[in-house]
């Protein structure tokens, strides 16, 4: 019986169906789901929700969409129109116009409603839609955009950072749980040859291009993911011309003598040292002497939060690959290559799953710590971190601290609850 039949009858015996149905039993659980799907709405849906652009307008006779177009704007593909450039949106003479319900930027300042205007507070605006619902800061910035907007800060800080974080413990809890320690094997020059070429691989990819990502990363997000694919590409081609020029040294039997890795032991104590490492500590001290970027925050939170992943698919591996279709992939002759990404990797992500959920609320977490402290994200960007901050300077609004302070409680908690959630799921005991 080939592994893929073997996990055709595992889906038919229905075991994801039973996690669904243990899932749903949780009822904090399920209704935390629904909460993180509302938020990801609004983060998708911020720039609609919260701008100072209409998001359909006509002027001079023509119909625009500006809010789509500042997407392409973004992009370089297209510029602005005459007229668009330099000009407050809500003072143009439009024919007509249709505003988002929040019709600010978290960036725009209401000069007529500055020093703290409480939400129930007497505000000075045109109209209705264009009052504060959730009242401004200090310089005049509209507080409810600025939730929406850190909305989709919260979420991608923690989607990306965990992705990041996903992919690195995966990688290496995979290597780690699979080979073990006497299952690698390489020839001696084969091994030489990754060495000194990994070492030249991370220098050209890396070192010597380190001016230029630093460059990519202040330009734009675009930019900077450009060049480290780059970067990986540099790297990748490095490491498969060492191995290519490995291959005639093999013939010669000195050479060719294959020796055993010991990967799991060299990924385990590599686990061991990062996790001795204050985390918090580590991310203060590299963006204190960086140049502020919100996205060099999710790198470097993804670059240390890996540890637990990895040793969760690392135990995993340790039983799934001593299991009949591994053992039955190996029967028919299959790579390990394939054994291990078609077959033993994706029977093992459960409790994956479980540790990227906690993750992401811990990542939410460390990016409003680092805003709250004016740590490694733009003083312009107003976060929900950085909302607590403005908060101490005015003791007396008290919505710059309720707003924010709920938001971080209600995101990180509802994360929590969807991890322990998972966590009774795919309890073995409680299946039947």
């Amino acid at each position: 019986m080939i592994p893929g039949k073997v996990q055709n009858i595992i889906q038919k015996e229905g075991v994801w169906e039973n996690v669904k149905k243990q899932f749903r039993k949780n009822k904090l659980a399920v209704y935390s789901w629904r909460f993180i799907l509302f938020m990801l709405i609004i983060a998708l849906l911020a720039d609609f929700l919260a701008n100072e652009k209409p998001l359909v307008c006509k002027y001079k006779g023509s119909t625009y969409f500006p809010v789509f177009r500042s997407y392409l704007v973004d992009l370089e593909l297209v510029k602005w129109n005459e007229g668009f450039q330099s000009s407050e949106w809500k003072k143009l003479d439009y024919d007509w116009a249709v505003f988002p319900p929040i019709p600010y930027l978290p960036k725009n300042i209401d000069d007529k409603n500055i020093h703290s205007v409480s939400p129930f507070g007497e505000q000075n605006v045109p109209s209705k839609h264009w009052k504060h619902w959730m009242g401004t800061d200090e310089l005049g910035h509209d507080v409810l955009a600025a939730m929406i907007h850190g909305t989709r800060i919260a979420l991608f800080v923690g989607l990306v950072s965990m992705s990041i974080a996903s992919f690195i413990g995966i990688l290496l809890g995979s290597l780690a749980g699979y080979f073990g320690d006497d299952k690698l094997k390489m020839t001696r020059i084969r091994l030489v040859f990754n060495i000194v070429f990994i070492f030249f691989a991370l220098f050209y990819g890396f070192g010597s291009r380190s001016y230029i990502l630093g460059d990519a990363l202040a330009k734009s997000f675009f930019s900077f993911i450009a060049q480290l694919i780059f970067s990986l590409i540099i790297i990748f081609f490095l490491i498969v011309i060492g191995n290519l020029i490995s291959r005639p040294f093999e013939k010669i039997p000195i050479l060719s003598k294959k020796i055993n890795i010991p990967i799991d032991m060299m990924i385990s104590r590599f686990i061991e040292i990062m996790i001795s490492i204050p985390t918090l500590f580590l991310i203060i001290s590299i963006v204190a002497i960086a140049k502020p970027s919100l996205f060099l925050v999710m790198i470097i939170i993804g670059l240390t939060s890996w540890t637990g992943i990895a040793r969760f698919i690392r135990a995993e591996l340790l039983k799934v690959k001593h299991l009949e279709y591994i053992e039955a992939a190996h029967a028919l002759g299959f790579s390990e290559r394939r054994t291990i990404f078609r077959h033993a990797i994706p029977n093992a992500l459960s409790p994956v799953l479980i540790s990227i959920a906690f993750g992401i609320a811990s990542a939410i977490l460390i990016e409003s710590t680092l805003s709250f402290l004016g740590i490694g994200v733009p003083a312009e960007t107003l976060t929900w971190g950085a909302l607590l901050a403005e908060a101490r300077q005015s003791p007396t609004a008290w919505w710059m601290a309720i707003c924010p302070g709920l938001a971080i409680f209600l995101t990180v908690t509802v994360y929590n609850l969807v991890g322990e959630g998972l966590t009774d799921a795919l309890d073995p005991r409680l299946r039947k």
